[in-house]
């Protein structure tokens, strides 16, 4: 008789960062991303995607939406997904300690991460923060499938995951992907700069500050977003406490000019 071995506490944040960053219709088997963190762990494919599958259980943004096929979740799962979301900072820090260790050697690539030593004590501050910034986007981009919430632009380099409550005013929320908005560099200079919003239905509020009915680019790449529903990200739904914040501090709070 085979017995099946428990997974441990770094295999499973192993497979919570991968499940942060993939989007959900690529959690399976035939994957090379989970092939290849598979072989790390020391686990099959189908293991580590059905573990993938199991953590996606835990998340009420999969689950709202009917899917079947979700359960299994362990104990330790839940422990681990609640850690997750009370620590992002915590549960980054341990996730790329136990992929160093794993691995023997300093990672190259893994999902949006460089390769680099994250446990030595040599720019530390600096790694650590690049490491969070790569996680951020990673998670946020796999949320919203790699196209802007607001446009639908789809091409990677001009995207970015943008920080509902920015970065300076609230360092525990700095690597939640609830505190992420998938955007283009031009929607997010204008979220960044309180001419754009999102209200509490989703929808794209435009500031009146600016009015200038001459000005066709911006009638057309902004303006014309007036009330627009977002499209809603398949895990990591925005924190709505979060984007109350954005309207009452920083929607029409900043100066700018165009």
């Amino acid at each position: 008789m085979q017995f099946r071995k428990n997974w441990t506490r770094k295999q499973l944040l192993v497979a919570f960062m991968l499940y942060c960053q993939l989007p959900f219709g690529k959690l399976h088997s035939r994957n090379p991303e989970i092939v290849k963190y598979a072989e790390l762990i020391g686990r099959t494919p189908s293991a580590l995607a059905m573990k993938l599958s199991n953590i996606a259980s835990l998340d009420p943004v999969i689950t709202s939406t009917g899917r079947k096929g979700l359960k299994g979740a362990s104990i330790l799962d839940q422990e681990i997904w609640d850690e997750m979301q009370n620590d992002w900072e915590t549960f980054v820090e341990e996730a790329v300690q136990s992929l160093n260790e794993f691995s023997g050697e300093q990672i190259e690539k893994i999902t949006g991460i460089e390769k680099e030593s994250y446990i030595g004590k040599t720019r530390l501050v600096e790694t650590q923060a690049r490491v969070g910034q790569n996680f951020f986007r990673a998670s946020v981009m796999s949320a919203y499938n790699e196209k802007c919430c607001i446009s639908g632009l789809a091409h990677p380099s001009l995207l970015v995951a943008s920080h509902i409550i920015p970065w300076k005013d609230d360092e525990t929320q700095r690597l939640n992907p609830r505190n992420g908005l998938a955007l283009s560099m031009l929607h997010d200079k204008a979220f960044d700069l309180g001419m754009i919003t999102i209200d509490e239905n989703m929808r794209v509020v435009v500031s009146h500050k600016y009015i200038d009915e001459g000005d066709a680019f911006y009638n057309q790449s902004i303006k014309s977003f007036e009330g627009k529903l977002i499209t809603l990200p398949e895990k990591f739904f925005p924190e709505l406490s979060f984007l109350e914040f954005h309207r009452e501090n920083i929607f029409e709070k900043r100066e700018f000019s165009l």
